[in-house]
This record gives structure tokens, C-alpha cells and sequence, in this order.
């Protein structure tokens, strides 16, 4: 089973190294994304560019090189986080939160994993993060910088890179802030974010319940409060009765929806990996979040479209790729939905020797 699921993370990764990732503007030992394929003219020169489709194609990388290292993909991590520093002028950090979370923690796996090392980079974007709380606000991280919504896109990665980096009392705090003011009693999910005067943004994405089921894992390693694992609990429930038919997580097409579904296939492979316990509801939590990672895997895998140049993932794991065509608007064209197939087929490379 490792075998077979690390070859079709193999082919996801050919598949969007060969059509997606290039030099930036030619300059040696940088890579990026182009955001599309086939390409615009302001996609292929890098006008466009989508920082955190970026910092999610170095999570990619550095899942690749976790499964099988290699010079190469040691190499192309080294690429991409030099390729985002320049594509980015020079700096670590932009005007939103949420982004500069997935930048810090791909950042700080590509140290952990790979040996890149950008320490003044993590201490950075989490000092930054750990900054923008306000306890005047009610707590909670904003979405972007001079915005009061507070976003679990904006908390969920924090309170994930806060718990990596030793600073548990804050990652604590932000997590209870997301249990406290956004999960939604009814239906066991969390919902997207507070506005000002308390209006809630009710809508429901998978990547948000991923970020929360990282954080809550990630602390519950790191702890001895028994509340993280019961979170994780009843949220690998609420995920798998309502967002998954079949056991096949439900997706949200192209653009930076293309990710969504990926991002919580990376975290249901994190409580299947490393949620501690050994009690009934600890067993249920991995065995349902592996379930739904491997027969995910097993749907977008087997409604691929098979090209010369390699495999092209759907944006619906649940029906056939369509090849995207110059001009076409297919959502296979993003370089986030290929993404979230290869972030899902890493996942399951890390899952499949976990019972089913």
C-alpha cells in the first residue's frame, strides 16, 4: 500500500512541477508556481503570483521530500523559498494574517524536514502573528492588517504555528477563542469568522475545520488538557457526516477554493498520524479521519485525466477531470486545485499503512 500511494504522490508531484513550476523571471535557484495552466501572459511572468498558493506548493515540497528525500527536492524547497522571497520584494510578510501563517509554517517544516533554514524568517511571521492579537477586540487574530473580521483562515494556522514554535499558552488562547465564538452547536462544524459587533459569517469551509483539527492535535500533544482531544473528537464526526459523501470530502472548485479540501486532507492525516490517546474516541478519530483520507485519495485518483504530460486532478473529486484548454475556463487550470490533489495523495502516502 506505501508503495502504490507514494507512486501517485510521485505523479501528482511530476505532474505540477512539470506544468506549473518554473524560475522565477529566470533567476537561478528560485522556483514558483505559475498560476495557471495553460498559462496567461501575466500568469507566466509572475505578474500574478498568489503568495499563499505559493507557501502551500512549499508545503508540497516539503511533504515530498519528508516521503522520499532526495538532493533535488532538497533543492527545490531551497528554490521556493528563495523564489517567494524575491517574488514578494525582498520582505516575509504581506497585509494578511492568514497567509502569513501558511508561509510560516511551511517555512518552519522546510527547517524541520528538509534542513532550509530561515529562522529570522519563522520568528518573524510569528512574532507578527502573536502580535496581532487584541485582547480589546475580544481576542482572536483579523484577517488582514486594519480589519476587524477574525477569521479562523487568519486563527486555525496561527494557533498551528504558535504550538510549533513553543509559544502553547497563545496557541491555547486562540484555539478556545475558535471553540468559543465559532463553532457552530448545531451541526458540530466551525463557521468562517466574526465581524465587528458580533455578526458571524456562517459559511462553512472544509479547510477551517482543518486548521482547527491541526491546532487542537498540535495541543494536544503538547499538553495534558483533555478538552484538545475531545475537539478533535467531535470534530472528525462532524466532518465525516457532513462534509463527505461516501467518505469522499466534498470540494469548492478552482481559485483559492481549489486548496480547501486539500489543506483538510493534510490535517485529518495529522490526527491519524499523531493524535495521542489510547481510548475508544481516540481509536475512532484516526481510524475515521484515515478513512477519509485514503478513500478521497482513491476517488480524485481514480476520475484523473491522463495526458502526455502527466496527470490532471479534478476540481471535484468525484467526477472526471476535464483537460483544461488555452482560453478555457476550467477550474483544473488552477495550479490550487492540482495543488489540493497532490496535498491529498501526500496525505494518503502518510496514512496508508493506518487501518482502515
Amino acid at each position: 500500500m506505501r508503495e502504490i500511494w507514494s507512486g501517485r504522490a510521485d505523479e501528482a508531484e511530476r505532474a505540477v512541477l512539470g506544468r506549473h513550476v518554473r524560475r522565477l523571471w529566470a533567476l537561478p535557484g528560485t522556483a514558483l508556481g505559475v498560476v495557471s495552466h495553460p498559462a496567461t501572459p501575466s500568469s507566466r511572468l509572475f505578474a500574478r503570483w498568489d503568495y499563499w498558493w505559493q507557501a502551500h506548493l512549499l508545503d508540497c515540497a516539503v511533504d515530498a521530500f519528508d516521503r522520499s528525500p532526495s538532493r533535488e527536492r532538497r533543492a527545490l524547497v531551497a528554490a521556493v523559498v528563495r523564489g517567494h522571497h524575491v517574488r514578494n520584494g525582498g520582505r516575509w510578510g504581506n497585509d494578511y494574517f492568514d497567509d502569513m501563517a501558511w508561509l510560516g509554517l511551511a517555512l518552519q517544516r522546510a527547517d524541520e524536514v528538509v534542513g532550509v533554514r530561515q529562522p529570522a524568517a519563522v520568528a518573524e511571521l510569528t512574532r507578527t502573528l502573536h502580535g496581532a492579537w487584541s485582547d480589546e477586540a475580544g481576542g482572536g487574530v483579523p484577517w488582514r492588517r486594519g480589519d476587524d473580521f477574525r477569521n479562523v483562515p487568519a486563527n486555525g494556522p496561527t494557533a498551528i504555528l504558535l504550538a510549533r514554535t513553543g509559544d502553547v499558552v497563545r496557541a491555547e488562547a486562540t484555539a478556545g477563542w475558535i471553540d468559543e465564538r465559532l463553532l457552530d452547536p448545531a451541526t458540530g462544524l466551525v463557521l468562517d469568522g466574526l465581524r465587528p459587533g458580533g455578526v458571524l459569517e456562517t459559511t462553512v469551509y472544509t479547510y477551517n475545520q482543518g486548521v482547527v483539527l491541526g491546532a487542537e492535535t498540535e495541543l494536544a500533544v503538547r499538553t495534558d488538557a483533555p478538552v484538545h482531544a475531545e475537539r478533535v473528537h467531535r470534530l472528525v464526526a462532524a466532518v465525516a457526516e457532513r462534509l463527505a459523501t461516501d467518505d469522499v470530502l466534498h470540494t469548492h472548485r478552482g481559485g483559492d477554493g481549489g486548496l480547501f479540501s486539500g489543506i483538510l486532507a493534510r490535517y485529518l492525516a495529522l490526527v491519524a498520524r499523531a493524535l495521542p490517546g489510547t481510548g475508544e474516541a481516540d481509536e475512532q478519530a484516526r481510524t475515521t479521519a484515515t478513512r477519509l483520507v485514503l478513500r478521497s485519495a482513491r476517488s480524485v485518483w481514480a476520475h484523473r485525466a491522463q495526458t502526455p504530460d502527466g496527470a490532471v486532478f479534478g476540481h471535484d473529486w468525484t467526477v472526471p477531470a476535464r483537460v483544461p484548454r488555452p482560453g478555457g475556463d476550467e477550474p483544473e487550470r488552477d495550479l490550487s486545485v492540482q495543488l489540493g490533489a497532490w496535498m491529498l495523495l501526500e496525505a494518503a502516502a502518510r496514512v496508508c499503512d493506518e487501518p482502515v
